[in-house]
């Protein structure tokens, strides 16, 4: 399958009986276009820099569409029911030629989101802030998606014209001026894209051809990755990886809920992109990463193909933020209950899943697969403390910030960026933000708009949360409350937690022993907790974190140089710590 010239318009529309191209105006009379052998229809006009155009599509039934944007659009000024625009990115506009990449392991992470990030809530305005990242020690900026979608802000995960940029945000340049920012100050740029659904508002796709699936997914229709004309389904998807890759200079892709990808053939979507994203990254001679968001704790995906996996370079690891969460802040509801021992954090710490081939009482089976640590590093697993879901998905967008004291929020810090894993921060963590991060949304249509607020009500008294609790996905001042106040970073509290989270990180840059990825390597002694209280002792090399998780003042056996504490003291024999204090030592 042959992508035609990209000097004349085409569309693949295999399904259609006609299509007109249209020109300017949405006015304007469509000109005929040529149907190939492939279902490709071209035309003879040469596609001119800042041209709009849309696609008028009669159906078999003789239906003819109003004009539709283009389903490869790289521009959608008019939002994504307008007509599409053509766009280059404008390649010597790029200034990081000295730009050799940034891998996922042995990098921090720091998730973002570019309408709340910055008061403006633009990728420009979000530059202005990048070299506060840089001070705090984070390698990679992960920006939640940016592909178009209907409205003026959401998430992005409900995003129809996947290789837009969203134009509230600033469209394709600022996203190449942002690009470049991060790069002049060596930092990684991580996308968050989309391929398991299509959001409600703007989905033209089917019209053009056999896109969708007919099984339904959690949020809709999939993507036809294995039924009749799958091909050029997978190569639309594929293609979107690869430009921003490549046009658009992303060092890794964050790949939303992968177990969502219903794909039967012998080679796997995951698999086959990450074949083609090697070979990209071998031209460029860079590195490429690939991560996946599962929920299915099956170590295959990020085990190598020579080893018989997919090949990525790292998932999501939602059992590391279970077992830290519910240990320190002690809330068992929902997928929680399974979580909150000493013995379960020992294990996630140590094996990275909690189930692995064992029995989750939340989901009533068996679940996950064991991971073999002796090849399979631990840098492959992204840890976190939080994250947008994590967050947002609480029926007030309530951070633990708001629930837990400086000194809780730092041992969970502590636990993440001291072990194996590759740490990865939420936005305004590093400094315990008090603003929530809420689920926000801007349909204009009425209806979807009464259908999404009713749904997330429902969805919460489901997990027995108030409904009075739930913040209005469509009120703007849900979004408004969300935007991050930066002013709270030189207040007493949130400046200690940030001085906390510098330190941290520094650490971990300097000391070898806790950026090892070697989960084999990792050895954690827990007290008894009706005796000795609730201490955990992790210990990485020659270095040990020496964690108290309880309530009530606890000594810790252990003999060593302290290097870092925080509520601590360690003595010669022992280390002190205070509720939830932590220290790193050196052992003697």
């Amino acid at each position: 399958m042959t992508f035609p010239s990209s000097d004349t318009f085409s569309v693949w529309a295999p399904t259609a009986d006609a299509v007109g191209l249209v020109l300017d105006s949405a006015d304007a009379d469509p000109i005929a276009m040529h149907r190939a052998a492939d279902g490709w229809w071209t035309s003879t006009v040469v596609r001119e820099v800042g041209r709009d155009y849309g696609f008028v599509v009669t159906g078999d039934d003789g239906e003819v569409s109003d004009p539709r944007p283009d389903p490869r659009s790289r521009r959608q000024p008019h939002g994504v029911h307008g007509l599409s625009r053509v766009h280059r990115v404008d390649t010597s506009r790029w200034t990081d030629h000295a730009w050799t990449g940034r891998q996922l392991a042995g990098s921090v992470i720091y998730e973002m989101h570019v309408g709340t990030f910055s008061p403006v809530g633009t990728l420009t305005s979000a530059i202005e802030f990048l070299d506060e990242l840089v001070e705090l020690g984070v390698d990679m900026v992960e920006v939640m998606p940016v592909n178009a979608f209907n409205g003026e802000y959401g998430w992005g995960y409900d995003g129809v014209a996947w290789f837009a940029v969203h134009e509230p945000y600033g469209g394709p340049d600022a996203f190449q001026e942002f690009v470049n920012a991060c790069h002049a100050r060596g930092l990684g740029v991580c996308l968050d894209v989309v391929y398991n659904h299509l959001g409600p508002s703007g989905n033209y796709l089917p019209e053009f051809g056999p896109y969708l699936s007919a099984a339904d997914g959690p949020w809709g229709a999939g993507l036809n990755l294995d039924g009749p004309h799958s091909g050029e389904v997978r190569r639309y998807i594929i293609d979107n990886a690869l430009r921003w890759f490549d046009e658009f200079h992303v060092d890794a892709l964050r790949l939303d809920a992968v177990h969502a990808l219903h794909d039967a053939s012998a080679v796997h979507l995951l698999e086959q992109l990450a074949v083609e994203v090697e070979s990209l990254s071998t031209h460029l001679g860079r590195p490429l990463s690939l991560v996946a968001e599962s929920d299915q704790n099956d170590p295959r995906l990020v085990t190598a193909r020579e080893g018989g996996g997919y090949g990525l370079q790292g998932q999501w690891d939602d059992d590391v933020h279970h077992a830290v969460h519910a240990a320190v802040s002690g809330e068992r509801q929902g997928y929680y209950s399974d979580f909150g021992s000493l013995e379960s954090l020992r294990q996630v710490l140590t094996g990275a899943f909690l189930h692995a081939g064992t029995w989750s009482a939340f989901r009533g089976r068996v679940h996950g697969r064991p991971v073999d640590v002796g090849r399979v590093p631990g840098s492959r697993f992204v840890a976190y403390t939080l994250t947008h879901d994590q967050v947002g998905n609480r029926a007030a967008g309530d951070r633990p910030s708001m629930n837990l004291t400086p000194a809780q929020q730092l041992a969970k810090a502590a636990i993440v960026l001291c072990s194996p894993f590759t740490p990865m921060l939420f936005q305004g963590e590093e400094w315990g933000a008090r603003t929530p991060f809420c689920f926000f949304t801007s349909h204009p249509e009425p209806e979807l708009a009464d259908a999404v607020r009713r749904g997330r009500t429902r969805e919460f008294a489901e997990m027995g949360w108030d409904p009075a609790t739930v913040a209005d996905p469509q009120d703007p001042e849900t979004f408004r409350r969300s935007v991050l106040d930066r002013s709270e970073q030189t207040q007493d509290e949130h400046a200690e937690i940030l001085r906390g989270y510098r330190a941290l990180i520094a650490l971990r840059r300097s000391e070898p022993d806790l950026s090892d990825p070697w989960l084999g390597s990792v050895r954690v002694d827990c007290g008894v907790e009706a005796e000795d209280g609730r201490w955990l002792v992790v210990h990485r090399g020659s270095l040990a974190l020496v964690v108290n998780l309880g309530t009530e003042p606890s000594r810790v056996p252990l003999a060593g140089e302290a290097v870092l504490v925080s509520g601590a003291v360690a003595d010669d024999d022992s280390v002190f710590c205070q509720a939830f204090g932590f220290a790193v030592v050196r052992v003697v």
